[in-house]
Order: C-alpha cells, then structure tokens, then sequence
C-alpha cells in the first residue's frame, strides 16, 4: 500500500516541472513568433503610435483648449485613450483569431491535447503574449504624448487600471469569440475587420462621443469599445469611470468569454 502513494507523491512534482518548464518554452517560442511578424508589432504598437504623434502635432485644433471640454484639449484624453483602444482592438480582432485559426488548421492544437503542455496553455500563452503588447503600446502611448504633445497623464491611476484591464478583458473575450467561431484562418481577417471598425467607430475613434446623437451614444455605451473609451477618459480627466460603463465591460467579459468556452473547437 506504500508504494503506489510514495510513486505519486514523487511523480507529482516531476510532472510539475514538466508542465512548467513547456510553458516557458511555448511563451519563449511564441514570444518570438509574435515579434518576427512585422505586421502584427506595426498595427499594434507603432501605428497607434505614430498616429498619435502625427494627429497631434499636425493638427493645431488638437492642441487648443475646447471650452465645451470644459478647457480639455483633444490630445489630453480624447486621442491617446482612443489609439490605446485601436491597439487593443488590432490583438483582440485580428491577431488572436488569426493565430488560433491557424493552430486549429495545421493541428497544432489537436497534437498539444495529447502533451503535458495542453491547448489550454497555448491559449493562455497567447492572451499573455497579446496582454503584454497592450500594456507596452499604452505606456509608449502615455510617455510619447506627454513628452512630445505635452497630454495630460492619468489622473486617476487606480482607476486607470480598472478600466484598461476591464476594457482589455471585454475586448480579448469578443477576439476568443471570433476565434471560436472562425470556420477558417482566411475567413479571420475579414470576420475581423467585420467586427473591428464599427466597434472603433461606436467607441469614438473618428466621432467623439459627446458629438454623437443620443441615440448612437446610447447604442455605444452598450458596446465593449464605448465605455472602454469613455472610462479612460474619465479617469484620465480625474473623475471616476461610471458604473454603468464598468458593468458593461465586466458583462462583456462575462458573456462573450463564457460563449466562446462553449463554441470553441481544438480541431
């Protein structure tokens, strides 16, 4: 009766460390992946950027206080909150469609089920590779503007937190959507985009919202990328994000991560 409890007690950690040591490889290796395509790191980190820099130093109306703002300029909230949401929404609708896409297609998920490492890994390793790129394209995107534009930083940090990792959440759980539903890798660009540009639109990215009718902003304010947009320049501007635009992201993530566990296929 000993030996059997003495064999899995030493064989648990052993097989600890073999789960753990091909995480690392499989984050390192697709860490690589990620990096080696010039596409996905110019949409999700130096376009947004570059737009940033380009649309606030082009543009003088930018730049000057608006007195229905309450004095706000465009480059202080408006415009840097709105390239963070393009680069999260780039890595949601785009980039992790299109690797699972590609996974499922040529089997790599299938063959993981049957190793220690596991498709589940594969799927968090790339949420944390796509987390990763989000928070740096943030940073550059506060540090360019207040070193370049003069922007405001957040005001409210705490609550700058909540509200990007909230609307980052909201917008991954609709990505892990598409990816569960995308017959194909081809098909995962266009459903994307598909998804992608009215979302940036109804999250004001080329209106701003307070120049939206009422009825449109109430459509956005029911959207992921609505009050992602709008409790980033709330906290940004100093004042604390509205529960309601809280609840909808966290309902977002609720909803579409839940569905996409249920439809999501490893083959």
């Amino acid at each position: 009766m000993a030996t059997p409890v003495r064999s899995s007690i030493g064989t648990a950690p052993v097989r600890h460390g073999v789960r753990a040591g091909g995480t690392r490889k499989l984050l390192l290796t697709e860490a690589r992946l990620y990096l080696r395509e010039p596409m996905t790191t110019f949409f999700t980190l130096f376009l947004p950027l570059g737009l940033l820099l380009v649309l606030g130093s082009a543009i003088p109306g930018f730049r000057e206080p608006l007195p229905e703002w309450g004095g706000e300029r465009v480059v202080d909230t408006q415009l840097p909150a709105m390239m963070i949401i393009l680069s999260v929404a780039t890595s949601a609708f785009s980039a992790i469609p299109a690797a699972l896409a590609v996974y499922r297609e040529r089997g790599i998920l299938r063959r993981l089920s049957v190793t220690p490492v596991g498709p589940v890994r594969l799927l968090g390793v790339q949420l944390v590779i796509n987390l990763v790129s989000a928070v740096v394209a943030a940073a550059l995107t506060i540090v360019a503007g207040r070193l370049v534009l003069g922007s405001q930083v957040p005001a409210q940090l705490g609550w700058f937190a909540v509200s990007f990792v909230l609307g980052v959440c909201a917008l991954f759980a609709v990505g892990l959507l598409l990816a569960a539903i995308v017959p194909s890798s081809r098909a995962a660009g266009g459903l994307g985009a598909l998804v992608m540009f009215p979302l940036l639109f109804l999250g004001g990215l080329w209106l701003p919202r307070e120049a939206m009718p009422d009825a449109l902003r109430a459509v956005s304010d029911f959207t992921p990328t609505g009050p992602f947009g709008q409790a980033l320049r709330d906290s940004w501007a100093g004042t604390t994000p509205e529960p309601l635009h809280l609840a909808v992201l966290a309902a977002w993530i609720l909803i579409a991560g839940l569905t996409a566990a249920r439809l999501f296929r490893w083959e």
